[in-house]
């Protein structure tokens, strides 16, 4: 039986979702995970919710300790991971509160712990393929309840991770489109890379809040522009959770 984890980003970690709701602390061998677990019920399915900057949003980015949380989520019996992130938009055609079903990621972080392999056993080499980070099942899901609610989406979409806490500058953001990436953040491909190194699908839903910088026609992103866009649209994505959760097998 399906054991899903969600891993709720800024402003999307809404533990009010959950029938029944219990509190679990939990350690790792890689440390504290950001929150306390909270364990419930969404149509009779067992979900683990994890808010990953921490319950007040006290975590920054680089800090977060992404190693101890999908660890912690996998303890928990977890057989799933849906996560939940706001990104910046680097694509005229993907606006403000519509939701991208992410396919592809590119890694421009540097100071993180991207790996649980530290060291090889007995000479053995760990490479974990990362052709297609994002499970398709999942995906397929996602896609589906997002048709049927009839919400403003994008079936895929490849995101870039930057270290953060900043936001880019404008000629990062138009290397970024150079790149072909569709839309920013600072979490996720950290976060991608060690679920499937721990081996379990996972697929996340980005909503677009900002158009990063690169549009000069627009005001700059700024966390009180993303804020606003979250309070706006942070429904769509409980909705979009609880419709897919009992559908998971």
């Amino acid at each position: 039986m399906a054991v899903i984890g969600i891993i709720g980003g800024s402003g999307l970690d809404n533990p009010d979702i959950l029938a029944n709701p219990r509190d679990e602390l939990a350690k790792t061998s890689f440390g504290e995970p950001s929150s306390p677990l909270k364990h419930g019920i969404i149509d009779g399915v067992k979900v683990v919710l994890l808010a990953r900057h921490g319950r007040e949003h006290t975590i920054p980015p680089t800090q977060v300790n992404y190693r101890a949380n999908i660890s912690v989520l996998k303890a928990a019996g977890c057989t799933h991971i849906l996560a939940t992130t706001a990104v910046g938009s680097l694509r005229e055609e993907i606006k403000r509160g519509d939701l991208v079903i992410i396919d592809q990621f590119i890694d421009f972080t540097k100071q993180r712990k991207m790996t649980f392999h530290e060291s090889f056993e007995s000479g053995k080499p760990v490479h974990q393929p990362m052709a297609d980070p994002y499970n398709a099942n999942l995906r397929s899901l996602l896609i589906k309840e997002c048709q049927q609610k009839g919400f403003s989406f994008h079936s895929k979409g490849t995101v870039i991770t930057i270290e953060g806490p900043r936001f880019s500058t404008r000629a990062e953001s138009h290397m970024f489109r150079c790149w072909g990436a569709d839309i920013i953040n600072m979490s996720v491909a950290t976060e991608t890379a060690l679920a499937n190194e721990a081996g379990i699908p996972y697929a996340a839903i980005a909503m677009s809040t900002d158009y990063d910088c690169w549009k000069t026609d627009e005001e700059p992103v700024s966390w009180d522009a993303i804020a606003k866009v979250f309070a706006e649209n942070a429904e769509k994505v409980t909705l979009l959770l609880k419709g897919v959760i009992s559908k998971i097998n």
